[in-house]
């Protein structure tokens, strides 16, 4: 009987903590687990085709490799052989790397400045900013595409002043929500020290930024390493970056190494993969912070 009563007076609290009954978490729990495997269900049927041979991927293209089916690597050597990737990893890695470096210094300066800085200039420039969110990229990539041949910035360089235009906007919103939250007496009592504006930004509020930073990093990381439309209308096939280089699998008359194409998107996605997994405790953290602190 001591053992009943315990036991319901423990449900009783977690019930209490939560607000959520347990048979009721049990639910949630398993309707997630189903969720989980079903987005993650493209992505493992991509890596077992990838060990397929390519005459098999049409045919069953849900069904495991086999004795008779499986072939090993040479779909990697394939892939690696016809598109050329690791010029195209070097491409990809200088572009997202920069990208993301300016991106995290351009907009953290900005949003500073428009939290700190009070008139109707910077209240219509945040919500500038605010607004471009919501402005779809089909909107604006044929004139954003002659922009940039006028002024030289189609080139692995010119991308990355692109790439800053379009990552500010939700940057912007996320450093100045979390901004908000700084109290303005640590940066009074940096200026008293005789720390200029520069010196305050970058030794007392960028190190408080890093849980937003490296949110901020991660989801521009993932959006330019994966990106395919963007780099396709400015730079075009001169600098070929990964999405790029495994477009050209296709041959003629529409035939595509299929093998080689799943071998090469498996190579491609493992190195943001390791960068996602290795950051991700950072992303709800700096989430909440720039959007409800603010």
């Amino acid at each position: 009987m001591k053992e009943k009563k315990t036991t319901g007076a423990t449900n009783r609290i977690g019930v209490a903590e939560t607000g959520i009954h347990p048979l009721w978490q049990s639910v949630w729990i398993v309707i997630l687990a189903l969720l989980s495997a079903l987005f993650l269900f493209p992505v493992i049927v991509v890596v077992y085709n990838s060990f397929k041979g390519r005459l098999y991927i049409s045919d069953a293209p849900f069904r495991l490799p086999d004795v008779t089916t499986f072939a090993g690597l040479e779909n990697y050597w394939s892939g690696i052989e016809k598109t050329g990737i690791v010029s195209a990893f070097g491409w990809s890695s200088f572009i997202t790397v920069c990208s993301v470096a300016v991106i995290l210094l351009g907009t953290s300066m900005t949003a500073w400045y428009l939290v700190r800085v009070k008139n109707v200039w910077t209240e219509a420039l945040y919500y500038l900013f605010v607004f471009s969110m919501i402005v779809p990229f089909q909107m604006v990539m044929f004139t954003m595409s002659k922009v940039a041949n006028v002024l030289y910035l189609d080139n692995p360089l010119g991308i990355i002043v692109i790439y800053l235009g379009f990552g500010s906007g939700l940057s912007v919103f996320m450093f100045a929500g979390f901004i908000k939250s700084i109290p303005l007496a640590m940066e009074e009592a940096a200026m008293i020290d005789g720390a200029g504006p520069i010196q305050t930004f970058f030794r007392v509020i960028f190190p408080i930024l890093k849980p937003t930073a490296v949110t901020v990093a991660i989801l521009n990381a993932m959006w330019i390493w994966n990106d395919y439309l963007l780099p396709y209308l400015v730079i075009g096939s001169n600098y070929r970056t990964l999405p790029i280089a495994i477009q050209y699998l296709k041959g003629g008359y529409g035939s595509i190494d299929m093998g080689a194409m799943m071998a090469m998107l498996v190579l491609a996605i493992i190195p943001i993969v390791i960068f996602y997994l290795s950051c991700q405790k950072y992303i709800i953290r700096g989430v909440a912070a720039g959007a409800v602190k603010g």
